[in-house]
C-alpha cells in the first residue's frame, strides 16, 4: 500500500527517495482489509452489523479501518476506542488507531498505541513496521532499523518491512544493499510503484543510468501521478545527457506537484544550460 504523504530523503548526489510503505489497517483476524471498504455502502453495512452487535469489539474494528480507508479519521479513532474498551487486549485495533493517529499528525499517540500493541503481541509485524516507519521519520535510524529487522524476522514475505528497511540503508550510503532489500519488496509486491522508485534512486547514486531508468519507468508505469518518480526520473535522463526528455519529465512532476522544488531545480538547472551529467 502507498502512504497518504510521501517524506522526501535526501540521499547522495541529491537525489529523491519516495515515502514509506504505509501500515495496513487489518481485522481482528489479521486479514488486510481491502481498499474498497472505505465506501460508503461498506460503511452502512458495517453500521448495521455495529448496530446488530453493541458487544462485538471485531465489529467495531472493521468499522473504524472503512472510516480510515474514507479519511474519516475521528470516526475511525472512536471505533478503535470502542473496540479496546470492549476488549483491553485487541492488539490489532491498537495498531489500527496508531495508524489513524499517523495519518493525524501525531506521532506520540501513535507510538503508545504501537507500544501497547507489541506489550500484547510483541511479533506482530505491522506494529513492528509502523514503530519503526515513527522511529525513521523522528530520525532515530538505529531504533527504525531494529524494529525492521524484528518484523522481517517474525514475517519475511512482508513487503513493507523491507521496503522500509531499504530507506535506512539509503540514507547511510548502503546502496548494495538497499537495492537488495527493495528487490525483495518488488518481489513481494510487483504492483506498488515506490520500491522501484526507490531502488532506482540507489541504482542512480552508484552510476547505473540505465537500470535507474528502467525503475523509474516501471514506477511511472504503474503510477503514472507519481511526482517524485518523474523528477528522479529527470535525473536521470539528465545524468545520460538526454536534455529534452529531463525537461519533460521535470515539467511533468510540476504539472502533478506545482512548486515542486526538486523539479524546479532540475529545470532551472537545464534553462541556465547547466545540466547534471554523469561523470
Amino acid at each position: 500500500m502507498r502512504s497518504f504523504a510521501l517524506p522526501i530523503v535526501s540521499v547522495a548526489c541529491a537525489l529523491l527517495v519516495g515515502g514509506c510503505v504505509v501500515d495496513q489497517a487489518v481485522t481482528g483476524s489479521g486479514r488486510v482489509i481491502d481498499p474498497s471498504a472505505g465506501s460508503p455502502t461498506n460503511i452502512a453495512s458495517l453500521t448495521d452489523v455495529v448496530t446488530a452487535n453493541p458487544s462485538d469489539p471485531n465489529a467495531f474494528n472493521m468499522r473504524g479501518t472503512a472510516y480510515g480507508r474514507a479519511g474519516k479519521l475521528t470516526e475511525a479513532i472512536a471505533d478503535f476506542d470502542r473496540a479496546l474498551a470492549l476488549n483491553p487486549q485487541y492488539y490489532q485495533a491498537y495498531a489500527n488507531r496508531a495508524l489513524a493517529y499517523r495519518r493525524l499528525d501525531q506521532p506520540q499517540r501513535a507510538m503508545a498505541d504501537y507500544n501497547s500493541a507489541l506489550n500484547i503481541n510483541p511479533s506482530y509485524d505491522p506494529a513492528l513496521v509502523g514503530r519503526g516507519n515513527i522511529h525513521r521519520q523522528q530520525g532515530n535510524d538505529d531504533q527504525a532499523l531494529a524494529d525492521f529487522n524484528a518484523a522481517i524476522a517474525v514475517n519475511s514475505g512482508d513487503p513493507r518491512a523491507f521496503h522500509n528497511r531499504a530507506l535506512i540503508y539509503q540514507k547511510r550510503n548502503l546502496h548494495s544493499f538497499a537495492v537488495e532489500d527493495f528487490g525483495q519488496a518488488i518481489g513481494l509486491d510487483p504492483t506498488a510503484p515506490e520500491p522501484y522508485n526507490g531502488r532506482g534512486v540507489s541504482y542512480l547514486a552508484t552510476g547505473d543510468t540505465a537500470a535507474a531508468l528502467d525503475d523509474f519507468n516501471q514506477a511511472l508505469q504503474l503510477d503514472r501521478n507519481y511526482a517524485d518518480a518523474w523528477t528522479n526520473r529527470g535525473l536521470a535522463l539528465e545524468a545520460s545527457g538526454d536534455i529534452d526528455k529531463a525537461r519533460g519529465a521535470y515539467n511533468r512532476a510540476l504539472q502533478l506537484v506545482p512548486n515542486y522544488a526538486p523539479a524546479k531545480e532540475g529545470l532551472a538547472r537545464i534553462n541556465a544550460g547547466k545540466p547534471r551529467l554523469r561523470t
